[in-house]
């Protein structure tokens, strides 16, 4: 719901998918200060490309609702949000300690708009759990969000607020199971603590493991505990694993996990380190799919340098050290892990907390009816208008 996407799970009969596209204009205007290997400024090239390949034209397109303090303590602590919100570059001598105990610093540096962008991006991710409960849509995509390492009492892993855990819990709302699933280089540790312990959420985290790679974590023989315990399962890979490799490993474990988990909704983080070329990973996965190539009437085109193609080769860039007995391995072992699974938990009924978010179907909206516009608005592209969806905090418990 970059990163991270959520869906409801696919209906017997075929029918044209409704996908929400969230993209706030202002999200790659945020800087984590130089040299940091996080830019948000990624996001205003991804969204370019979207443009230009009229992929909008498939999807409605919505600037999203900005997340409230209230709606990150879903998930985090109350300290560490208000800290959050707090802190800033002129301040920050001043909140010395508190730096420390959330861990905040040289990997998750404090810098200008730090609560705006963590309000964002979150907002996003939970704005679309949202239109996913009132099948408002059948895919909402959220290329701001997925930050996975983010942990209930700290930042991790330039991650400050974990907004796929709380895009989750409001899921769980309506949806009895729901997968999460992480292809991103890098463990998702965050989600996966936070679901430890719980059947309601299966977790599942396709990464590079060891050699003190981070987070450190992500071993297959995490399998979660108490009512989780074989509820998580992790896919440790080596380096330089290539399409092919990966291809026979991913769709047998995910056709298998979805057999027996029988999810309602799938969350999926499309962390793009895990892409070959990418800095920060290890891997030699190419980008798949058909497209036409815009060259140079693409905005943002020299940031493509220096193949300027969107699908550079990758084929040759780090050995591949999967074999394909280790491959094999990993998926016995997992597959033994699920038959220990007895059934597709189920929920008791039960009376369903109120959504975070109202929503309007009417064809014009109406001011006087649906609040002010201050918070919310869609971003008007030529020949698209659509409907707007407010904030509206309501009660937002929800049992796991």
């Amino acid at each position: 719901m970059t990163q991270a996407g959520a869906r409801r799970a696919a209906r017997p009969v075929r029918h044209v998918e409704t996908v929400a596209y969230f993209y706030d204009p202002d999200v790659g205007n945020f800087h984590y200060g130089a040299g940091h290997p996080m830019k948000p400024h990624r996001l205003a090239l991804t969204h370019s490309l979207v443009l230009h390949y009229g992929l909008y034209k498939k999807m409605i397109v919505f600037k999203p609702y900005q997340a409230s303090q209230h709606d990150m303590c879903r998930f985090h602590s109350e300290d560490y949000i208000d800290f959050l919100q707090r802190v800033s570059p002129n301040n920050m001598q001043g909140f010395t300690k508190s730096l420390n105990a959330f861990n905040v610093g040289d990997d998750c540096p404090v810098f200008p708009g730090l609560f705006e962008f963590c309000s964002r991006y979150t907002g996003a991710s939970l704005q679309g759990a949202t239109q996913l409960n009132n099948k408002i849509c059948d895919i909402a995509i959220n290329w701001a969000g997925g930050l996975h390492h983010a942990k209930k009492f700290e930042a991790s892993g330039f991650c400050y607020v974990n907004d796929i855990v709380i895009g989750i819990l409001e899921l769980l709302k309506y949806h009895p199971r729901v997968l999460y699933i992480d292809i991103d280089i890098h463990h998702g540790d965050g989600v996966q603590e936070a679901f430890y312990l719980t059947d309601r959420v299966m977790t599942v985290s396709f990464h590079k493991y060891g050699n003190y790679f981070f987070p450190g974590t992500g071993d297959m023989y995490e399998v979660g505990a108490e009512s989780g315990r074989y509820y998580c399962l992790n896919v440790p890979l080596r380096d330089g694993i290539d399409d092919q490799s990966y291809k026979h490993l991913f769709q047998p474990v995910i056709n298998q996990v979805v057999d027996y988990y029988q999810p309602t909704c799938i969350v999926l983080q499309c962390g793009a380190d895990s892409l070959g070329c990418d800095r920060l990973g290890c891997f030699n996965l190419s980008i798949r799919g058909h497209g036409v190539e815009y060259h140079s009437l693409l905005s943002y085109f020299e940031y493509f340098a220096p193949d300027f193609t969107l699908h550079p080769d990758v084929s040759t860039r780090i050995e591949n050290q999967n074999s394909r007995q280790y491959l094999d391995q990993i998926r016995q072992t997992i597959f033994e892990n699920l038959k220990m699974l007895n059934h597709a938990p189920s929920v008791q009924i039960h009376d369903v907390p109120s959504d975070l978010l109202s929503y309007d179907r009417t064809d014009e909206p109406d001011p006087e009816e649906r609040g002010s516009e201050e918070n919310y608005s869609r971003p008007e592209a030529a020949n698209e208008f659509y409907d707007g969806d407010h904030d509206n905090d309501k009660e937002s418990d929800v049992e796991i």
